[in-house]
């Protein structure tokens, strides 16, 4: 079934057939539908990384509180060693630091010597 539809124009006839409006149609509607097809699946990975990422920031929290636990368990345990380990740790830190700075001089600064 063919239905012609004729316009009269300035520059004479055009004939366009139903057919090819009807093609017309049936892909306009195929790449929407394809185009919502695209946007629901980007919305669920959206979500999906969302959902993961709760997750593992919830499983990062529990992580340190229960570091947290241990540390304050540990102190309790063994305060002399733990006072004595976190003063060889400040020790070590400040002598990489100071070792650090002597070896960068800093910009726009003269060596008056």
């Amino acid at each position: 079934m063919n239905i012609e539809i004729e316009i009269e124009g300035a520059k004479g006839q055009e004939k366009m057939t139903q057919s090819v409006l009807e093609q017309v149609s049936e892909k306009v509607a195929e790449t929407a539908h394809e185009a919502s097809r695209a946007a629901s699946a980007v919305k669920d990975g959206i979500e999906d990384g969302v959902i993961a990422a709760r997750r593992a920031a919830r499983k990062a929290g529990y992580a340190a509180t229960e570091l947290l636990d241990n540390t304050k368990c540990n102190v309790r345990r063994h305060p002399i060693e733990t006072v004595l380990a976190t003063f060889v740790a400040g020790i070590a830190a400040g002598a990489l630091i100071g070792r650090m700075w002597k070896r960068k001089p800093c910009a726009g600064v003269r060596d008056s010597a």
